[in-house]
C-alpha cells in the first residue's frame, strides 16, 4: 500500500500538538521549540503534496479510502484538487510565522502558579487547529468533513477566549470578560450554522443513501441521482448557511470584529486567514458540485449579500479606531470579492476567487502581524495613540507600509491579481454587480492609507519615540511574506497552473461556459 501521503499531513500537526500539551510545566522553550518543529516538519510534507499533485491529472489524486461506519455508509476517503492544494500549502506555510509571531504570547505572568501551563497549551491549541483544517481541505466524505467542521471550533474557542489580546484597554476583569463574549459569541454563531448544517447532511444521506462527495457528483452528472428541486434547494441552504457564518459573509459576520478584537495578532491570523478559508473553500466543493442547479437559483441572492459585504466591510473599516478591528472589517470586504467570484460563474471569477483565498491568507497575515508587534510595544490597539512611528522604527514603519498596500490591493502585489480576475469575472455575466463592487477598492485604499498615515507619519508622539524597531525573530516572521506578495504579484503563474483546472472542473459540475464577448461584427 502506498504511504498515505494526505493522512500524514493531518496526523503529524495533531500528534504534535499531543506531544506539545504534554511537555513539563517548567519547560515552556523546549514546547515552543517542539511546536515550531513540527509545524515546519508540516510544511515539508505539504510542499511533497504540492509537488506530487498534477494538475493536468485526474481531478482528486493521493486520494485515501477506508469503511469507517460501514452501517451508515461513512468513510474515511481524502483527496484533494488543485484548490485544496493551493490551501493546504497556504496553511502550512503560515503555522509557523503564527508560532513565531506568538513565541511570548502565552508565557505566563508572574502571579500565576509554576503548575500552570499556558505556553503548552497555547502551542497544542494552535496546532491541533492546523491539524483540523488540513484534513478538512482533505476530506471528500461529507460526514468526515462535517466532523472537523465543527470540530474546529474547540480549540479556536480556547486560543479566543483563554489567550486573549494583553494590550486590552481598561481592568483586567473588564478585559477577561470581553474575551469571554468574543469567544462564547464565535462559538454560537458557528455552532448555529454547523446545526443547520448537520440536518442537511443527514438529509442529504436520506436522498443519495452515501457521503461520497464523489460518488454523489458522478450519480447527479449521470442521472442517476435526481434530487427534486425543492429538495436540492433546501439542502444547499443548509449547506451555504454554515459555510456563510464560517467564511464570514453578510449578515452573519458580527463575530468576526470581536473575536480578532480581542485575540491576540497571531491567533487574529489564524482566524481570518486559515480557519475562514474552510468556508469559502466549502462553498467551492460542496455547494456547487452537490447541488449546481440550487447554486444557480441563489446566485443573484449570494451576489447581492457578497457585494455588501464588500462595501458595508469597507465602511465600517473606515471609521474604525482600533486597529485589528479595521483589520477585521476590512477582511470581511475581502471575503465579499471572494464569494462574488465563486458565485460569478465564470473561470476568471473562480480562479480569481481561489487566488484571493491564498493571496488574502498572505497579505492579512503580514499586516496583522506586523500590526500586533506595533501593539506589542505601546500596549494599546487605538490608532490615535500613535503617530510618527516610521521615523523611529522605519523598519517596522515599511512592512506595514506593504502589507496595507497588499490590503488595498496595488498593482504589483499578489492581491491584486486576484481582485482583477473577480471583477473581470464577474463583470463578465453581471456587469452591474461588478461596477458597484469597484467602489471597494476606492474605499479599501482610503482606510488603508489613513490608516498608515495615522499610525506612522507626523510628529513623534512621546509614548513611541523609544520604540524599537523589528527583532530578528520578527524580520523572520514578516520577511517572507513580504517576498511572497510580490512574488505573487509579480509572477502568479505557479499558482494559476494549480487552480485553473481545477476551476474548469468545477464550472463544468453547474454547467456553465464562459460568457462571449459582444463585440460588433466588422462592416
Amino acid at each position: 500500500m502506498s504511504f498515505p501521503l494526505l493522512t500524514a499531513t493531518a496526523a503529524l500537526p495533531a500528534i504534535g500538538a499531543i506531544a506539545t500539551a504534554a511537555v513539563p510545566a517548567a519547560r515552556r522553550t523546549a514546547a515552543k521549540w517542539l511546536a515550531l518543529l513540527v509545524s515546519l516538519a508540516t510544511l515539508a510534507l505539504a510542499v511533497v503534496v504540492l509537488v506530487r499533485f498534477d494538475p493536468d491529472g485526474d481531478r482528486y489524486q493521493l486520494t485515501e479510502s477506508h469503511s469507517w461506519i460501514k452501517d451508515f455508509g461513512v468513510r474515511y476517503e481524502l483527496g484533494v484538487d488543485g484548490i485544496a492544494v493551493a490551501l493546504i500549502a497556504l496553511t502550512a506555510l503560515l503555522i509557523p510565522f503564527v508560532i513565531l509571531a506568538g513565541w511570548h504570547d502565552a508565557d505566563p505572568l508572574e502571579t500565576h502558579s509554576s503548575r500552570w501551563r499556558p505556553t503548552q497549551g497555547f502551542f497544542a491549541l494552535i496546532l491541533g487547529v492546523e491539524a483540523m483544517v488540513i484534513i478538512s481541505f482533505e476530506a471528500t466524505d461529507v460526514f468526515l468533513f462535517y466532523i472537523f467542521f465543527e470540530a474546529m471550533l474547540i480549540p479556536m474557542y480556547f486560543l479566543i477566549g483563554g489567550f486573549g489580546d494583553r494590550a486590552h484597554a481598561g481592568s483586567d476583569e473588564h478585559a477577561a470578560a470581553q474575551r469571554s463574549y468574543a469567544a462564547v459569541k464565535f462559538l454560537l454563531y458557528n455552532l448555529a450554522g454547523g446545526l443547520i448544517m448537520l440536518a442537511a447532511v443527514i438529509g442529504l444521506y436520506v436522498v443519495a443513501g452515501n457521503f461520497s462527495l464523489q460518488e454523489i457528483a458522478e450519480a447527479r452528472a449521470n442521472g442517476s441521482l435526481d434530487m427534486a428541486t425543492n429538495t436540492e434547494r433546501w439542502l444547499f441552504l443548509g449547506f451555504f448557511f454554515a459555510f456563510a457564518v464560517k467564511a464570514p459573509l453578510w449578515p452573519l459576520h458580527t463575530w468576526l470584529p470581536n473575536a480578532m478584537g480581542e485575540s491576540t495578532a497571531p491567533v487574529a491570523v489564524l482566524i481570518t486567514a486559515v480557519v475562514d478559508k474552510v468556508g469559502t473553500f466549502a462553498m467551492l466543493r460542496f455547494c456547487l458540485q452537490l447541488f449546481p442547479e440550487a447554486s444557480k437559483w441563489a446566485t443573484p441572492v449570494i451576489l447581492v449579500l457578497a457585494l455588501i459585504s464588500i462595501v458595508y466591510g469597507a465602511l465600517l473599516a473606515v471609521g474604525q479606531r482600533d486597529i485589528k478591528r479595521l483589520v477585521a472589517y476590512a477582511s470581511i470586504s475581502h471575503f465579499g470579492f471572494i464569494i462574488m467570484g465563486i458565485f460569478a460563474m465564470t473561470s476568471q471569477g473562480q480562479s480569481g476567487a481561489t487566488l484571493y483565498m491564498v493571496n488574502h491568507g498572505i497579505s492579512t497575515a503580514a499586516l496583522m502581524l506586523v500590526a500586533g508587534f506595533l501593539i506589542t510595544r505601546r500596549g494599546s490597539r487605538l490608532i490615535a495613540d500613535y503617530g510618527g512611528v516610521q521615523k523611529v522604527a522605519p523598519v517596522l514603519a515599511g512592512t506595514f507600509l506593504i502589507g496595507s498596500l497588499a490590503t488595498l490591493s496595488l498593482p504589483g502585489l499578489a492581491p491584486f491579481v486576484s481582485e482583477f480576475l473577480v471583477l473581470i469575472g464577474t463583470f463578465a455575466r453581471y456587469p452591474v454587480i461588478g461596477i458597484i463592487a469597484t467602489f471597494g477598492i476606492v474605499l479599501a485604499a482610503l482606510y488603508t492609507l489613513v490608516l498608515y498615515q495615522r499610525t506612522m507619519t507626523g510628529p513623534v508622539k512621546p509614548e513611541v519615540s523609544a520604540m524599537p524597531d523589528l527583532k530578528v525573530r520578527e524580520l523572520v516572521v514578516v520577511a517572507p511574506l513580504i517576498a511572497l506578495l510580490i512574488f505573487l504579484g509579480v509572477y502568479p503563474k505557479p499558482l494559476t497552473d494549480i487552480v485553473n483546472p481545477a476551476v474548469k472542473q468545477t464550472m463544468s459540475d453547474v454547467h456553465k461556459k464562459d460568457p462571449k464577448p459582444e463585440v460588433e461584427a466588422a462592416k
